[in-house]
């Protein structure tokens, strides 16, 4: 399982959200505490937004503990909104392609978990991308395919709709396996960050929300960065949850 971490609030460092804490996502990345592996050594990534609508992007393949320059750029990048991931992977080879974050225009992706029985679908899969966005992939992941996928369904104009429309796609594609999805998510336009879990069994990715930090800001996290900092709080499964300007809002993704 990988591990992933987005910051929403006032402009500060990457690094007192990826490097500093107790349990960071780099520390994360060798010692997390609530996936099956707790080593994440199949790359990892950055994307941020400044002044520009569309985010800065950083991915390599090697291990976030191994990278020299890590440390560095998450101390002299500041974002007011930014989304880091570390990789564990399960389909895909390990190549900066594959990495997450995945961007599109002014949209960024990470995803947590696995689409079931991808190799054997992934052709009907990507027959219901968009052009655009069928030539826009670069890997090899149902990660980034997902995100396409939520794309081709309208991402830009309506979100909640869009995860909705995505996942009744594929589990139509998928009948009786679509039970074997576990998928939680996030993403952003820069301004609003949305994130969901949804599973077809009870073995769900988790994902957290942390409130009250010391910088004024709000995380939304595969696992808390320290529980002693701040309120933690686990997002249930079957929301689309949405963070704008402090507020969380959330909305079913069933009737």
């Amino acid at each position: 399982m990988c591990r992933f971490v987005v910051y929403s609030g006032p402009e500060i460092p990457l690094e007192n959200i990826v490097i500093l804490p107790r349990h960071s996502l780099l520390d994360q990345s060798q010692h997390a505490s609530e996936a099956k592996l707790a080593v994440n050594g199949d790359g990892f990534g950055m994307a941020w937004y400044g002044d520009q609508d569309r985010p800065g992007l950083y991915r390599d393949v090697l291990p976030a503990w191994s990278d020299g320059n890590l440390v560095d750029l998450c101390r002299m990048i500041r974002s007011r909104l930014f989304l880091a991931h570390i990789r564990a992977s399960t389909f895909g080879e390990t190549s900066r392609n594959n990495c997450h974050p995945f961007t599109y225009g002014n949209w960024s992706f990470m995803h947590n978990g696995e689409i079931a029985d991808f190799p054997r679908l992934r052709r009907r899969f990507e027959a219901m991308l968009g052009d655009a966005y069928y030539a826009a992939r670069r890997g090899r992941t149902d990660s980034e395919l997902f995100f396409l996928l939520l794309l081709t369904n309208g991402l830009q104009e309506d979100p909640h709709e869009a995860v909705v429309q995505t996942i009744a796609q594929i589990e139509a594609a998928q009948g009786e396996v679509a039970r074997g999805n576990r998928i939680t998510a996030t993403f952003s336009d820069g301004h609003t960050t949305h994130a969901f879990r949804y599973s077809g069994s009870d073995d769900i990715p988790t994902l957290y929300h942390g409130s009250g930090m010391d910088h004024g800001g709000q995380v939304l996290a595969s696992e808390p960065l320290d529980p002693n900092t701040g309120t933690w709080t686990m997002l249930e499964a079957g929301r689309l949850y949405s963070l704008n300007k402090g507020a969380l809002t959330h909305r079913p993704l069933s009737g």
